[in-house]
């Protein structure tokens, strides 16, 4: 049950709810057989414990005033020029510009922590004032993490670990006892999310540009929960407790469950029962949906109250070639810079340059030893790889460690095979030293065949001449193509799930779409998470962790423009102002098994594109609370009143949704159409003026859609009633897809997406 208490009361409440628990837990369980890790007291009335045996899960189950018991489970991370590829550069202005753009707003950040040092996270002129007299955060200090941390821009920061404690899995050395971010993925969405304007991302000596948060002038507090071996969600729960009782206007969280939870819905667990209160609260969440694409039915982040984010790719790319010397130009991958000048430099295999009696081979290069120092000078070597290390960041950081201390002028690595390597996951290997990664089946066997025709061997089968030359060119500028957002193939998919049993709900997931695909962001030094950033202070990461920090971030910019509106109307705004197409009107795409491109769906992009001009500006609304949250997880199939009162404290409503579609949210999913459907859909003007609207249906197949009336006309403030009615006019055994746009005069557009299962039609 929430505790809505404040200040000295609440502390008071606090006190005695926790010597509440620790006198029921001494009643019932034997001294030394279970080891309590939380009190939760500020959203949900309860306690997490960390026991061995079962028989103190089976004292506890039957025990008077128990309502609800679940196993804690792994939580995993999901993870310069985005803001403008986004546009909230143009909502930059209206907020006084860049620097005090989301100020006044205080994003709390769950995840690995951050690094205070950071140039993201420095405090500025600007932040040097003191946080909303509505936040009530403290700033834990410890390793790495003093006093003078929490600066105007960071305004708290606490840890939580004690379920990795108790597992043993928590090491104060390696994971560090304070809010510091060994890790480096908490202070790369922190700095997505809120980091400094204009900061430069500099990179193994080089500039890859000037990096700024969305949302740069809002205020960041730090709740570290995540670790290298993952996280627990007691631990999360815990975190998003304080943050909540410390008063943060948004939390993200690039977390997510790698299992659903047993219980009668996915909506039931207590994180996502906990982030229910947090709305209640008024506090808007957004979470990744997680990186299981492009399954269906990946998604890890499942109630219509959270804000769920898909990552897509951007138009920023690194392109890169090398030059053989008979005018072959193959495009390669890889963040390095050029052989010096414009000579052509020597090509050889490594095998070629080795010693021929090395056991273990030399073409993975994993090996200094093995190499004919003479014969390697001024070279340009190809290594090898094959497709079971193609991803792992060792044997790549392995191969340019080798080509390091073995002096040579540079390396190509690729792969024998003639089939091409998955592109999606094309790697952008950081180096110092020229080097470049063929991807391309038919490339690398074109290179190879040049240099094999341009060999020269003796009668004992030693290279005499290495005809064939080469040039690496420059491979860290990026270019700017105007390409349309793709979604990323990892990025996890739609249907939402009702449970275990993954029956399809009537849920739309994801929400919205983000980049998150090679998002440059501030990192660890002290991070061996990956390699080639080891030591630095800015990476390049993908995931849809990183899509979700830049969700986090415009929803700071409309927090700022529109401080009264709740969750559910933030959310509706993002939402409804998506981009569902390109520059020129073309549908935007979703990426598949294998670089396959396909059309996408809601369930590979939710409402699309995030747009945050037009965000701040939506016309109208879809606004919903808390009783119609209660609401709509009494209608979910296979709950019944009991199942909400042991989970949430509070009874269903007494007046009652017949459907989970009922709920008011700006897109309507229904997983089981049979014969028709009434759906109601509630809009408010937020617009400055009476706007008259126009309805506009592109109905999915096998589906009639009616929507009544189909022009209105609304007020300022004033709401308006839609009705929606499906029928089923060809059963079919999938999912289609459409949408209702409402056009107004004052040129505000409000889409709302359409995914029904027309499961059959009813006889005459």
């Amino acid at each position: 049950m929430e505790n809505g208490k404040r200040g000295e009361e609440a502390q008071k409440y606090k006190a005695m709810t926790t010597t509440k628990h620790d006198i029921f837990l001494d009643s019932f369980l034997p001294a030394g057989s279970y080891k309590k890790l939380y009190s939760y007291t500020h959203l949900l009335n309860g306690f997490a414990i960390y026991a061995k045996s079962e028989k103190a899960i089976k004292t506890l189950s039957g025990a008077k005033g128990v309502r609800l018991i679940q196993e804690d489970i792994k939580m995993a991370k999901m993870t310069t020029y985005t803001p403008r590829y986004i546009g909230a550069n143009v909502v930059w202005p209206l907020l006084g510009g860049a620097e005090k753009a989301g100020d006044g707003v205080v994003i709390g950040m769950v995840d690995t922590g951050i690094d205070p040092s950071n140039p993201s996270f420095l405090s500025t002129s600007d932040q040097a004032k003191p946080p909303p007299a509505s936040f009530k955060g403290t700033c834990q200090t410890g390793e790495r993490f003093p006093p003078d941390s929490c600066n105007g821009k960071i305004v708290g920061a606490r840890w939580f670990a004690r379920a990795g404690q108790a597992t043993g899995e928590f090491n104060a050395t390696m994971h560090y006892a304070s809010p510091y971010d060994p890790d480096g993925h908490g202070s790369h969405t922190a700095s997505t999310a809120a980091g400094n304007f204009h900061t430069p991302a500099i990179s193994k000596g080089y500039n890859f540009g000037h990096a700024s948060g969305v949302a740069p002038g809002a205020h960041l507090a730090i709740y570290k929960a995540a670790y290298s071996f993952g996280g627990y969600m007691s631990d999360v729960i815990a975190a998003v407790d304080k943050a909540v009782e410390d008063g943060v206007d948004i939390i993200s969280l690039s977390l997510g469950p790698t299992s659903i939870t047993s219980g009668p819905a996915s909506f039931l667990n207590l994180l996502e029962t906990q982030l229910l209160l947090a709305t209640k609260a008024g506090i808007s969440v957004v979470q990744a949906v997680g990186n299981g694409g492009p399954d269906a039915n990946s998604v890890v982040s499942f109630s219509p109250w959270i804000t769920s984010v898909g990552a897509s790719t951007t138009d920023r790319k690194y392109n890169k070639s090398i030059i053989t010397g008979n005018g072959q130009v193959f495009s390669c991958s890889g963040l390095s810079p050029s052989t010096p000048g414009e000579t052509m430099y020597p090509l050889a295999l490594a095998d070629d340059v080795s010693n021929t009696n090395s056991t273990d081979g030399s073409s993975n290069c994993q090996d200094p030893d093995v190499f004919i120092r003479s014969l390697v000078q001024g070279k340009v070597i190809i290594c090898m790889f094959v497709s079971s290390n193609y991803y792992e960041g060792d044997f790549l950081a392995g191969i340019v460690d080798t080509i390091q201390k073995i002096g040579a002028a540079g390396v190509i690595i690729t792969d024998r095979s003639s089939s091409d390597s998955d592109t999606e996951y094309q790697p952008t290997f950081l180096t110092t030293i020229p080097s470049a990664i063929v991807v391309n089946g038919a490339d690398a066997q074109a290179l190879l065949e040049y240099y094999d025709d341009n060999l020269v061997r003796d009668t004992e089968g030693s290279v005499t001449t290495f005809g064939a030359t080469i040039r690496i060119l420059e491979g860290r500028r990026a270019s700017y193509t105007r390409e349309a957002p793709v979604v990323a193939e990892y990025s996890s998919r739609g249907p939402d799930v009702d449970d275990m049993q993954m029956q399809a709900a009537d849920v739309l997931k994801p929400n919205i779409m983000a980049p998150g695909h090679h998002i440059w962001g501030a990192w660890s030094p002290t991070s061996d998470a990956m390699l080639e950033f080891q030591g630095e202070s800015y990476a390049m990461l993908s995931g849809t962790s990183m899509a979700t920090p830049h969700v986090a971030g415009v929803v700071a910019l409309i927090r700022q423009r529109h401080p009264k509106w709740s969750p559910a109307m933030v959310m509706s705004a993002i939402m409804t102002t998506a981009d569902v197409s390109d520059r020129s009107g073309r549908p935007l795409m979703a990426g598949r098994d294998g670089g396959v491109v396909e059309r996408a769906t809601p369930f590979d992009m939710g409402a699309g594109a995030i747009n945050a001009a037009r965000a701040v500006d939506p016309g109208l609304v879809f606004d919903a609370g808390y009783r119609d949250y209660l609401q709509f997880l009494c209608a979910v199939p296979g709950v019944d009143d009991g199942a909400v009162l042991r989970t949430v404290g509070v009874p269903c409503p007494s007046s009652r949704a017949r459907w989970c579609s009922d709920l008011n949210t700006p897109s309507v999913t229904v997983a089981s159409l049979v014969g028709s459907r009434r759906v109601d859909r509630r809009v408010t003007s937020v617009g400055a003026e009476n706007e008259t609207y126009m309805v506009h249906v592109q109905a999915p197949d096998g589906v009639a859609v009616r929507v009544s009336p189909d022009t209105f006309t609304v007020a300022p403030g004033a709401t308006a009633t839609l009705r929606i009615v499906l029928n089923t006019t060809a059963p079919g055994n999938t999912f289609s897809f459409g949408e209702v746009v409402l056009r107004g005069e004052k040129k505000h557009t409000v889409r709302i997406p359409l995914a029904v299962y027309p499961a059959a039609a009813l006889g005459p």
